[in-house]
């Protein structure tokens, strides 16, 4: 811990919420960085991605979960039992919702959640510059306040900013006295090779939309500096569970392949702040996501698959 000042104050925060509502979106915002994926899909978010916040004496460590949802196979157990892990372990939660979205058993969950461990908790409700009816948001402030004691709602929009300077300041409140848990110009504490795949796991979803499902996983054989150079080398494998996808994420003549590490290799570009050499393989290992072996190759924790 950096425990300069007994000033400084810390909160850690879990991000929780119904897949699809914006909760890595909301993280990247407030961070004004991309360290968690992205993707018109729900359910995107697999690992529990920290981000860090420093402005002043105040430092929020975000940790971002998967959306709550029914598992359907030992991946999404990972990914469900993952949320409970990360609720139980920090001094506040952000629920995130959408706008004009009455509360449904995902919401109701963690509520209960929250009530059984008295758990401070903040209301976000997202996607307000998607709303056409004012008087919806009001309605929905009213209902949520009706099931729990929140610390604050606040209305936001992850798209545009509107309502983050008031959510920062509602988390800020949740900070106690003790100091920094990490340097004040950290970010995450995710492994770069954890980023790295990360980034390009959302560019398959976002390029390949309907026709790739979530049996995806990349997995960074390699990543080193060019000796004498500045230039990152990446060698990367695309696993999916079918031959019939490996032939989509390839494209005709290598051109689905091509766009994927191109735009890749961007955002690795811009976070790592050198030139990046990026290489691609795509592999099929058929039905991956039920196999805890394949999944802990894949770097998922063995401990979060046991019953």
């Amino acid at each position: 811990m950096n425990n300069n000042s007994q000033n400084k104050k810390s909160a850690f925060i879990a991000i929780v919420g119904r897949p699809n509502v914006g909760k890595s979106s909301l993280l990247n915002r407030i961070l004004k960085a991309k360290i968690a994926i992205v993707s018109s899909k729900p359910q995107t978010t697999r690992t529990r991605i920290t981000g860090v916040l420093t402005e002043g004496d105040v430092q929020l460590v975000f940790v971002d979960t998967p959306g709550m949802h029914k598992p359907k196979n030992d991946l999404g157990k990972y990914m469900v039992r993952s949320v409970s892990e990360s609720v139980s372990g920090v001094d506040c939660c952000m629920l995130v919702v959408e706008a004009d979205k009455e509360p449904g058993p995902a919401e109701l969950n963690l509520i209960e959640k929250f009530k059984s461990m008295d758990m401070p908790a903040i209301l976000a409700i997202n996607k307000i510059d998607m709303l056409k009816e004012k008087d919806a948001l009001m309605k929905q402030i009213l209902a949520y306040s009706s099931l729990y004691n929140f610390e604050a709602v606040v209305p936001v929009s992850a798209a545009d900013g509107n309502g983050l300077d008031a959510l920062k300041d509602e988390l800020k409140n949740q900070a106690l006295e003790g100091g920094h848990f990490f340097e004040d110009d950290t970010l995450t504490d995710q492994p770069e090779r954890v980023l790295a795949s990360e980034m390009i796991r959302e560019k398959i979803l976002r390029l390949c939309d309907k026709e790739i499902p979530h049996g995806i996983a990349v997995v960074i054989e390699k990543m080193r500096m060019r000796e004498g150079k500045d230039i990152l080398d990446i060698d990367a494998t695309i696993y999916c569970e079918r031959e019939t996808h490996k032939r989509i994420l390839i494209g005709k003549n290598g051109s689905m392949l091509k766009k994927i590490s191109t735009y890749s290799r961007q955002d690795m570009e811009n976070f790592f702040g050198c030139k990046v050499f990026l290489q691609s393989w795509i592999k099929v290992k058929e039905d991956w996501r039920n196999s805890i072996q394949m999944m802990r190759n894949f770097g998922y924790d063995e401990n979060d698959f046991k019953q």
